[in-house]
Order: structure tokens, then sequence, then C-alpha cells
């Protein structure tokens, strides 16, 4: 469950932001193949992963995990 919100969410964060795999990878420092398998909620995301795209992106993690439904950090 959380896997599949955590994939919506960050395929809706890049889409809306008009940004490739690759633009988002090289931002927080992992593959374009990496990312794609996140956003499809095939792979389990590390702590470090996820506070680096959730400071990209501007949100919270508990946001990003689907914890929260307020996207905005405290």
């Amino acid at each position: 469950m959380i896997l599949s919100i955590l994939a919506e969410r960050l395929t809706y964060l890049r889409e809306n932001r008009n940004l490739k795999l690759k633009d988002v990878a090289l931002a927080v420092g992992i593959t374009a193949s990496a990312v794609g398998s996140l956003e499809h909620g095939r792979r389990a995301i590390s702590i470090e992963t996820l506070i680096k795209m959730a400071n990209f992106y501007d949100v919270s993690t508990d946001w990003l995990l689907g914890l929260t439904d307020n996207p905005k950090r405290s």
C-alpha cells in the first residue's frame, strides 16, 4: 500500500513539473531506471533517497509515504 501511494505521488510530482526520469535521477543521485522502478512500485525506497526526493520536490516525507494528506513540510 505504501509503495503504491509513494509511486503515485512521485509520478505526479515529476509529471506536474514536466521533468524526465533522468532529471530526477541526476538531482537525487540514483539512476533513471531506479526512479522508474520507484514510480511503478517495483522498488522499495531507501530512507536516504526518500529524504532526497522530499527535498527535491519540497514536500514532506510523510506525504510521500501517504501518512498525511498535507504535502507541506513542518
